[in-house]
């Protein structure tokens, strides 16, 4: 195993390129970084078995498929053990609602961002699926009027990676 893979400026571009387009072609992402289509898909294959690469999404329009309500819950739960903790996560995990599960720092212990298809959906999930449960101590609701993307993560110039790669 290689450890401690070099992630050079081709390799940050093909990330980059990679997130703003996951279906964009191998030969088309070879042409733009300026490689061979078979060293790009070296690289491609490198970055995925290094963990820089860990899948390929297609970012929905929550409002598109009926749920435009979207909201962070900031959940404390109470107390803050495995043996509470890990249930929580996979009952969440579980809902349809559910876009992202955050484990943070701070006066609460996880950040959810839901998705709903109406304030009545939200106020039944919030009530029936959070506040009902044993552990949840606190709950707040923060509604998401607008969401502004942030751009392609790329390493940091002259770092290196620490994860192994086969």
């Amino acid at each position: 195993m290689e450890q401690n893979v070099r992630l050079d400026s081709v390799d940050a571009e093909i990330l980059r390129r990679l997130q703003n387009d996951g279906r964009m072609a191998n030969k088309e992402l070879a042409a733009a970084v300026g490689i061979a289509p078979s060293t790009c898909l070296d690289r491609v294959a490198r970055l995925r078995r290094a963990g820089a690469i860990t899948g390929y999404t297609a970012q929905v329009d929550p409002a598109a498929v009926g749920r435009p309500i979207e909201a962070l819950l900031a959940v404390q739960v109470q107390p803050h053990a495995r043996p509470l903790v890990d249930p929580f996560i996979t009952h969440v995990l579980g809902l349809p609602e559910t876009r992202a599960v955050h484990h943070v720092t701070g006066p609460d212990d996880f950040i959810v961002h839901v998705a709903c298809g109406n304030s009545q959906d939200l106020q039944r999930l919030v009530l029936d699926e959070f506040t009902a449960r044993p552990e949840v101590a606190r709950l707040q609701t923060h509604l998401i009027f607008s969401t502004w993307p942030g751009g392609p993560l790329t390493p940091y110039p002259g770092r290196t990676s620490t994860k192994d790669v086969p």
